[in-house]
């Protein structure tokens, strides 16, 4: 695919997510996906696989977040099989606390197929508002 059929594949599954459809996003994410959390806190780590970023990440995520929890696409940037999002989450702890970080998403595709992910955020607001990330759930490595 082109950068530019990549980009538009991007902006599609992220409009539907948005509004609450991640079914498509899910769909698109090959099953040996990469996510990379970059920095050095507790939530930094590579997730190998796509059951392990469903269940770990977005599990625990869901298990903090209330509903309706969304990162808002602000700029897309696409070259050859890489499509880099500028994000602003709208989100809010299941106790009512807002969760509004800036994301920074670096999305690889292969054919249609997100096959790694690299994640830029404040570090520092997700481990206040979120908690430090349970080691039991980290991957090795």
């Amino acid at each position: 695919m082109t950068a530019s059929a990549n980009k538009q594949l991007m902006q599609e599954l992220l409009a539907k997510a948005v509004v609450g459809d991640r079914a498509a996003y899910v769909a698109a994410t090959a099953d040996d996906v990469t996510m990379v959390i970059t920095g050095h806190y507790s939530w930094s780590q590579t997730i190998r696989g796509k059951e392990a970023l469903l269940r770990d990440l977005h599990g625990r995520l869901a298990s903090l977040l209330a509903e309706g929890r969304r990162a808002i696409p602000l700029r897309f940037i696409a070259e050859d099989d890489l499509v880099v999002v500028e994000a602003k989450g709208e989100m809010r702890t299941r106790s009512g606390q807002p969760y509004n970080n800036d994301y920074c998403l670096i999305y690889r595709l292969r054919e249609g197929r997100i096959v790694e992910i690299r994640e830029y955020c404040d570090s520092v607001l997700t481990e206040a508002v979120l908690g430090p990330y349970p080691a039991a759930l980290r991957q090795a490595g």
